[in-house]
């Protein structure tokens, strides 16, 4: 089975109770979780199936805690070739383009350093689901029987 990163980027809380239910489901398949809030290069590096689970702030900034593992990912472009990996990204649809920011951002660093997609990066309006966990758990299960072992 895999061990998954998990790698939270929050403001208020939100992304960090969501991971803490997504370790949970995650251990309850049969695969390990770690939930890493103040993340270094050298843990993205590390990691051998990585998943982002972000909000975002204000025009479509990373959360101050998973910021500076993006920018320096983004400035040493470390190559993540084959990992597999995903996104769950948080936000808000009257934002506009800004909407989930943080998570597209994410994704987009991610593919350009080669990581693996693991089926389609997951995005929350909170202008519809109030609670994340009904809308993340399907996307769940289907991103665990994709991911490779």
């Amino acid at each position: 089975m895999a061990h998954i990163s998990i790698f939270v980027g929050s403001v208020n809380g939100g992304a960090e109770r969501l991971s803490d239910e997504v370790a949970t489901t995650i251990e309850q398949a049969g695969h390990t979780a770690t939930v890493i809030t103040e993340a270094s290069l050298d843990d993205i590096k590390n990691a051998s199936h990585i998943l982002i689970v972000t909000s975002t702030t204000g025009q479509g900034d990373v959360p101050s805690n998973l910021a500076g593992l993006y920018f320096a990912m983004n400035s040493t472009f470390p190559m993540l070739t084959d990992k597999p990996f995903g996104v769950i990204a948080m936000g808000d649809r009257c934002y506009g383009d800004t909407f989930c920011g943080a998570g597209r951002s994410f994704d987009e660093l991610l593919r350009d350093l080669q990581a693996k997609p693991v089926g389609n990066r997951l995005e929350i309006d909170a202008c519809e689901d109030f609670e994340p966990w009904p809308v993340t758990e399907p996307w769940l299960k289907v991103w665990l029987e994709k991911l490779p072992a």
